[in-house]
C-alpha cells in the first residue's frame, strides 16, 4: 500500500531508485562513497525518500453508495463506510500533526459508564493520534481509582465541575464548560475537539474521517423521518425555535465537534441562547440539542455530517444501511441514572 520511490539528484541529472535499491546500496557499502558530511556533497548532491500511495481510481460514474445521501444540499459530505479511503485521509491529517480532544461529562451516576467507555475508545479512536480524553466530573476522587490506562501520546485529563440538582441543568450547563474550558486551555492544547456522551461504547473505527470545521450527528431515531416527526423547540417565543416546515436533518447533541475555535462558537452561542430563555422562564424542550439545532440550521450549518454508523442504539439492531456501528448508545434506565 506505500511503497517508496527514493530520489538522487547530481546536477542537473535525476535517477530514481526502489527503497529496496537503496538498501541495496546501503548494505553494499556504496553510499560510503559520497562525502555526504562536506559541503560539496550537499550544494551538489540531493537525496530524499518519500511515501507514495497506491489506491484504486475514484470512479466518477460508480459512487461507491447508492442507498443513502452522501452529501448534504450544501455539499457537507455524510460520512459513511464506503465513501472515504483511510489511508488517504491518514496521510493527509498525519502531516497536519493534528491533535484531538475527546470531551465527555461523568457527573454522579453517569461516572458508572467512564471506564468502558476509555477502554474502548483506546482501541478503536483516533488510533495513532495524539489524543487528550477530557473528563468532566464532579467526582474527581472516585473516577481517579477507576484504575484506568491508556496508551502513548494519550492523556486522562481529569476537570472538576460543580454538578447540579436536576440532570436537565446538567445537560444545559455542558454548553457553557465546554466553552469556559475551550478558552482557558483546550485551545493550546489542541486542533480538534469531539464532544461525545459518556454513556457509550466504541465497537468499531471512529478516526480522522469525522474531523472537519464543525461537524454534526445523525440522529438515528429520527434518520429516516420526515420533518413534521422532528422534536425541535416549537415554541415561537424561545431561542431554540423552529417551524415545522423548516429544518434538515435532526442532530444528536451528544455527539458533535470540529475545529476549537469552531466548537468555541457553537457551545458559546448555545450557551447564550439558554440564557436568554432561562431568564423568560423558558427550557427549550430538549434542552441543549434543541439549541445545537437551531445553531445548525440557522447558524452555522454543519461542513461534515456523522451518519447513524457513528451513533447508534444499543436496543435497535442492525438497519439495511449500515455496514458498520461504530458508537453505540448502551441501555440504561434513564430515569435512575439521572435521579
Amino acid at each position: 500500500m506505500w511503497p517508496e520511490k527514493c530520489q538522487f539528484s547530481f546536477g542537473k541529472k535525476t535517477l530514481y531508485f526502489s527503497s529496496l535499491a537503496v538498501a541495496a546500496l546501503v548494505v553494499l557499502g556504496w553510499y560510503s562513497y559520497f562525502p555526504e558530511t562536506s559541503s560539496y556533497w550537499h550544494s551538489r548532491y540531493i537525496f530524499s525518500c518519500k511515501a507514495k500511495m497506491v489506491y484504486p481510481k475514484p470512479e466518477t460514474l460508480k459512487p461507491p453508495r447508492t442507498n443513502v445521501l452522501s452529501v448534504s444540499p450544501w455539499l457537507a459530505p455524510i460520512v459513511w463506510e464506503g465513501n472515504f479511503n483511510i489511508d488517504i485521509l491518514n496521510e493527509l491529517f498525519r502531516q497536519e500533526n493534528v491533535r484531538i480532544g475527546l470531551t465527555v461529562f461523568a457527573i454522579k451516576k453517569y461516572i458508572r459508564f467512564l471506564k468502558t467507555f476509555i477502554e474502548t475508545a483506546e482501541k478503536f479512536f483516533m488510533v495513532g493520534y495524539p489524543v487528550n480524553y477530557y473528563i468532566f466530573t464532579d467526582l474527581v476522587g472516585n473516577v481517579t481509582n477507576f484504575n484506568m490506562t491508556v496508551g502513548p501520546r494519550k492523556q486522562l485529563i481529569f476537570l472538576e465541575v460543580p454538578s447540579y440538582k436536576r440532570w436537565q441543568d446538567v445537560t444545559m450547563r455542558r454548553m457553557q464548560m465546554i466553552r469556559d474550558f475551550t478558552k482557558q486551555r483546550f485551545a493550546s492544547e489542541v486542533d480538534y475537539l469531539v464532544c461525545v456522551d459518556v454513556d457509550m461504547r466504541f465497537q468499531d473505527h471512529v478516526g480522522v474521517e469525522i474531523l472537519s470545521d464543525v461537524f454534526g450527528t445523525l440522529h438515528p431515531a429520527f434518520f429516516v423521518k420526515g420533518r413534521d416527526k422532528f422534536t425541535f423547540e416549537r415554541r415561537p417565543e424561545s431561542q431554540a425555535y423552529i417551524p415545522e416546515d423548516e429544518g434538515d436533518f435532526y442532530y444528536a447533541g451528544g455527539y458533535f465537534g470540529g475545529k476549537v475555535e469552531e466548537v468555541y462558537k457553537l457551545t458559546n452561542h448555545c450557551h447564550h441562547a439558554m440564557l436568554t430563555d432561562k431568564a423568560n422562564n423558558i427550557e427549550a424542550i430538549w434542552h441543549d440539542e434543541s439549541y445545537l439545532n437551531n445553531y445548525f440550521l440557522y447558524y452555522k450549518k454543519p461542513t461534515k455530517i456523522l451518519s447513524p454508523e457513528y451513533l447508534w442504539n444499543e436496543r435497535d439492531g442492525t438497519a439495511f444501511y449500515l455496514r458498520k456501528r461504530r458508537l453505540i448508545s448502551l441501555h440504561k434506565n434513564a430515569d435512575e441514572v439521572r435521579n
